[in-house]
């Protein structure tokens, strides 16, 4: 992690309708973190889940309109980089990601061997909790990343994450996909410069509420995601010329 950078760590987490499950997500976080500010991003929920979020301790920020969970994200990321929070832990709402699970990710991310942290299911074995048709699809798709980049993944749609100021930097330069950022953003980050890690997590079963990847949008994902990788590739001078120019700012 930046050693000039202060430490004033913030988690994200986006929010669509997760009303029964978002107390008791941001209580388990700041029992585990409580010198970390918490701020929920609302993507226009229909229940009460900006004001149970906003009764619990969190701060709410609320789009307009429903953006999806990648914008949800990037909302988060340019209010971390706006108010100069660095490092930057995410993740979901849902109960799904044990709050437990950040402090390991953090540590790895202050090491100084990565600026991209991710909590991964699978990184001990396959996790016989997760479908196996999601166990498939992620074996695709860390099967393309380390064609693609040379990196060995095993849970590229982890949303349990952890960032440095670099990967901030990156993230809330108007680059971040809007909808599922997942293998498009490991893959984006290598080529542009940033060091990406996993580290075992144990993630739990959601409780209730309605999946990103359920009905018929997991193959709405796996083509989005063919095709935003492609994209990835096709602004490979983009990312080169970020990472030198985040090489000169680092040398000067």
């Amino acid at each position: 992690m930046d050693t000039d950078t202060p430490y004033r760590p913030l988690v994200l987490m986006p929010c669509y309708n997760e009303a029964p499950r978002i107390e008791a997500v941001i209580r388990d976080v700041k029992r585990v973190l409580p010198e970390a500010t918490i701020v929920v991003i609302d993507d226009t929920s229909t229940d009460d889940s900006a004001r149970l979020a906003r009764a619990a301790g969190a701060i709410v920020l609320t789009h307009g309109c429903n953006l999806g969970y990648g914008a949800a994200l990037e909302t988060g990321y340019l209010f971390a980089r706006r108010h100069g929070y660095a490092p930057v832990m995410q993740l979901d709402a849902d109960g799904q990601h044990p709050p437990e699970e950040l402090p390991r990710l953090l540590e790895a991310l202050r090491s100084g061997e990565a600026d991209i942290v991710i909590g991964s299911r699978h990184f001990e074995g396959p996790d016989k909790n997760t479908p196996f048709v999601r166990r498939c699809g992620h074996a695709l798709f860390a099967g393309i990343i380390r064609l693609m980049t040379g990196l060995r993944t095993t849970d590229p749609t982890s949303g349990l994450r952890a960032l440095s100021q670099r990967a901030i930097d990156l993230f809330a330069s108007g680059v971040f996909p809007c909808d599922y950022p997942d293998s498009d953003v490991i893959v984006m980050a290598h080529l542009a410069g940033l060091r990406v890690r996993e580290v075992p997590v144990t993630m739990r079963a959601r409780e209730g509420g309605a999946s990103m990847h359920s009905g018929l949008k997991p193959l709405y994902y796996a083509i989005k995601m063919l095709l935003s990788l492609f994209i990835v590739l096709l602004n490979l001078f983009q990312w080169r010329r970020w990472r030198a120019a985040a090489l000169a700012r680092t040398a000067s």
